[in-house]
């Protein structure tokens, strides 16, 4: 048993957990459905720790923990856990950047000077894939559904501008998808196979957020977009749809190690102020 520092979001998805070992911070996460043995591992593994919540579903686990934690508003955390990761991982975001988090849903944030405002989001997110995913194929879990579209082909369930200008010069890249899920002549001949059905949704999730973030970044002059959350676990298709689309309008698409733990870092971080209560 051990004294300690520990940051935990508990959001609709994962519960994220940040702790102080010897003076580093260690990681540990859970899905949300599993919120009992999430509160026993901090219980069984810390004695009369310090410790500090944020997130969604904050409040149920603070009733379950053994003492009395703090709390710190969820975006506020986010912010400072996030420059503290980008330090870490050398990026630099100077003054002001946009970050975007995408958790089950997503939400926009205007950094400036260390204070973030949000500036808007969308019910796009992680939720989305695992919802699209059980309608189309009947998959549950996250991992698996990610490693399936890992194999997939999107060209086979999306409609790409190229597709349209057959036989022409499109004005645009013809790479670029014209409608998302718009494949139907080809599809009602041969059914796309559950991975590139997956790999489509992501593509379609991946799009939206670059899309709405990079527009965002423009109106407030923001050159770098700090993208964090859990649906960025293991999933490289959707990183890789963001980078190309980021970088081909002129922003710079930041990707921290440890991203999804920015709000736990940031309420490990908020201990030393007392946290907001």
């Amino acid at each position: 048993m051990k004294s300690t520092k520990i940051g935990i979001d508990a959001g609709g998805t994962l519960i994220k957990i940040a702790y102080l070992e010897e003076e580093t911070i260690q990681y540990r996460s859970f899905q949300s459905r599993h919120i009992e043995e999430a509160v026993s591992w901090v219980n069984d593994h810390f004695e009369n720790p310090c410790i500090c919540v944020t997130g969604g579903k904050s409040q149920v686990f603070a009733e379950k923990l053994n003492v009395s934690p703090q709390s710190v508003i969820e975006f506020d955390a986010t912010a400072r856990g996030i420059t503290y990761l980008a330090d870490e991982d050398d990026h630099s975001l100077g003054s002001h950047f946009l970050f975007v988090n995408v958790g089950t849903g997503t939400s926009m944030h205007y950094v400036q000077n260390g204070k973030q405002e949000r500036v808007g989001g969308s019910g796009i997110g992680g939720g989305t894939l695992l919802g699209l995913a059980y309608l189309t194929t009947g998959m549950k879990d996250y991992e698996e559904i990610v490693e399936a579209a890992s194999d997939g082909d999107r060209e086979k369930v999306d409609l790409k501008v190229k597709d349209i200008f057959e036989g022409a010069v499109p004005p645009i890249s013809g790479d670029l998808t014209a409608s998302n899920f718009g494949k139907t002549e080809f599809m009602t001949k041969e059914s796309p196979s559950h991975p590139d059905t997956l790999a489509a949704i992501i593509g379609l999730i991946g799009e939206v957020i670059v899309t709405i973030s990079s527009q965002m970044a423009a109106q407030y002059n923001a050159d770098s977009i700090v993208y964090v959350g859990s649906s960025f676990r293991s999933n490289s298709i959707i990183r890789e749809i963001i980078e190309t689309y980021a970088w081909m309008i002129g922003k710079k698409p930041v990707f921290l190690k440890r991203g999804e733990y920015s709000g736990a870092v940031g309420a490990l971080l908020s201990i030393d102020e007392g946290g907001v209560e």
